[in-house]
């Protein structure tokens, strides 16, 4: 690659072999979702030793050397590594290979674990979440593998273990003891729904009201004096959040105000009260997952919620885990390089939201790295019956391939100011600064 980039004539022949390669493995990509479905890795448990071999498998078949790193054995997390062999910078794309329990499996229509094609959908569990872009990911790294002297950097292919439940076996462990992972940009296969682009992601701050009541027989009590009564009263208070609108920070201002990821949103997961009917609860607890929208700070939250809870006797409130909401700027070079294999694949703008649930993405943001969520899931989350659009699927190993040739295009690198920082990490300076990045920076 003499390092200039591509003219117009090869811009547009890397277009149609992208799309004739893609189309051209419509079949290998509709079996290799079947093999994703087939090798179960429901979280919990999370076991991903099935799936991982299925992925690191496509991934040698496609030309990809790949291997596996965990903490856990049971949890196993592929990493692939293609390289340019041209200075650049370092791309992530992010995939995580276990699913969510399948519910009531007699409400499903179709099987589980094993693929039904019908209608335009590939049923499943994990198509939608997501094993439909590890599918299309994986194609798209055999691709960029192919296509390594039109780009300039490298790419890191990771996709991991115990993601669903948050967990501390996958992505967390990686960027503790890989902080190479980290990168200069990501793009996450989580999808946040109706083929939108996820920018940013809503925060998470889980809280335990207890409430404690004087102790009595059933027939001696008094209004509000039950520890069952007040908790009630506290969880009423807080379920009464839904729906609190954000503004917006500045740089999100261009999104409609009435985005779905501006709402903060309550659930209390669980409540626990008393011991014995015939007596009045001396102890009781719930726990309430709040999801914060960009303008709604954890900690403000927090505080609002003190102070609404204030007044009912024997309530405190216990922050178990929390963060504020994360995204990238829509000026971000990486938002317009997706912005432009947009325009060539999908051949409109991308419609920016606000992902409703976390996922590992936020964790390259908080450490101050772009990241971007798009993904074949039809619907805001999966769930019975859960399916991607075969298309879909198909479009998005398109969309992964050329977001990443933007990205990492010689011709427009060039046009950044680059410089090296002291461990000779890349970044760039300039409209589009990427902060360098230690070890030591907090999670």
């Amino acid at each position: 690659m003499s390092g200039t980039g591509m003219t117009a004539a090869e811009r547009r022949r890397i277009v149609q072999w992208v799309a004739e390669q893609v189309g051209g493995q419509r079949e290998r990509l509709v079996e290799l979702c079947a093999d994703l479905v087939a090798a179960p890795s429901v979280n919990p448990e999370g076991d991903t030793r099935q799936v991982s071999a299925v992925v690191t498998r496509a991934l040698i078949e496609r030309g990809v050397d790949c291997w596996t790193e965990a903490i856990d054995p049971s949890m196993p997390s592929v990493l692939a590594e293609i390289d340019s062999g041209v200075p650049g910078p370092h791309l992530v794309l992010n995939v995580h290979l276990d699913t969510m329990p399948p519910g009531d499996v007699e409400l499903w229509s179709v099987p589980v674990w094993e693929l039904t094609r019908r209608d335009g959908k590939l049923y499943g569990l994990g198509m939608g979440n997501m094993k439909g872009a590890v599918a299309a990911m994986i194609t798209a790294a055999g691709l960029l593998a192919s296509l390594k002297e039109r780009w300039a950097g490298r790419i890191t292919f990771t996709a991991v273990s115990d993601e669903v439940v948050f967990g501390e076996n996958g992505a967390a462990f990686l960027l503790r003891n890989r902080p190479d992972l980290l990168g200069d940009a990501m793009i996450c296969g989580e999808g946040p729904g109706f083929e939108r682009l996820a920018i940013g992601e809503k925060g998470v701050l889980w809280l335990r009201l207890e409430a404690t009541g004087r102790p009595g027989h059933s027939s001696s009590v008094r209004r509000n004096e039950s520890a069952a009564a007040r908790i009630a009263a506290a969880v009423q208070r807080v379920d009464a959040l839904i729906g609190t609108m954000a503004v917006p920070p500045q740089e999100l201002t261009g999104m409609s105000a009435t985005e779905p990821g501006f709402a903060l949103s309550a659930n209390v997961g669980t409540i626990r009260a008393g011991t014995f009917i015939g007596q009045v609860a001396t102890s009781a607890v719930a726990e309430v997952d709040l999801r914060l929208p960009p303008g709604l700070p954890a900690d403000r939250v927090e505080d609002d919620v003190r102070a609404l809870l204030a007044d009912i006797e024997g309530v405190t409130v216990t922050r178990i885990k929390g963060w504020d909401a994360n995204w990238t700027s829509p000026a971000d070079v990486l938002t317009q390089a997706w912005d432009r294999a947009a325009a060539i694949v999908q051949e409109r703008p991308s419609t920016y939201t606000i992902r409703l649930p976390a996922s590992d993405a936020s964790r390259w943001r908080r450490r101050g790295v772009p990241a971007l969520c798009y993904g074949p899931q039809p619907t805001f989350s999966a769930g019975v019956d859960d399916h991607a659009v075969e298309e879909e699927v198909l479009r998005c190993a398109r969309l992964y391939t050329h977001a990443a040739l933007e990205y990492l295009d010689p011709a427009r690198l060039e046009s950044r100011t680059r410089r090296i920082p002291p461990n000779g990490a890349y970044i760039s300076s300039g409209p589009d600064i990427r902060r360098f990045h230690r070890p030591e920076d907090p999670q």
